[in-house]
């Protein structure tokens, strides 16, 4: 098992910045790829980034690339989630999974284990 915790969740103004964090435990060796979703009210779960056991590689979803940066310290089993330029339609609540699967996937159902969520809010 691999238990994740996020924080950094928060409400900023349109244009502004939050950092999310993604604190792993237990089985962390298993797991190959970190990522990050989100979901809004009444939405789908949808994919927003992911990064690599490496950190080598990371991907993005169209929507957030060019503001959105993810990161991760292997030494602290910890992934972050640097979002600038924060639009209204960003609002969500932001969850860190993770997958022991090689691939990169943007699909949710594929990821393993997930975190509790974080509520981000970005007011007009």
């Amino acid at each position: 098992q691999v238990q994740l915790v996020e924080s950094g969740g928060g409400t900023v103004q349109t244009g502004g910045s939050l950092r999310l964090s993604c604190a792993a435990s237990g089985r962390t060796y298993t797991v190959n790829i970190m990522g990050w979703f989100r979901q809004a009210p009444g939405k789908e779960r949808e994919f927003v980034a992911a990064i690599t056991l490496s950190g080598y590689s990371t991907y993005y979803a169209d929507s957030v690339k060019g503001r959105f940066t993810t990161s991760r310290d292997n030494a602290k089993n910890t992934v972050y989630l640097q979002m600038n330029s924060l639009k209204p339609e960003d609002t969500a609540v932001y969850y860190c999974a993770a997958r022991y699967g090689v691939g990169h996937t943007t699909v949710h159902k594929d990821y393993n284990y997930w975190g509790q969520g974080t509520q981000v809010t970005v007011s007009s």
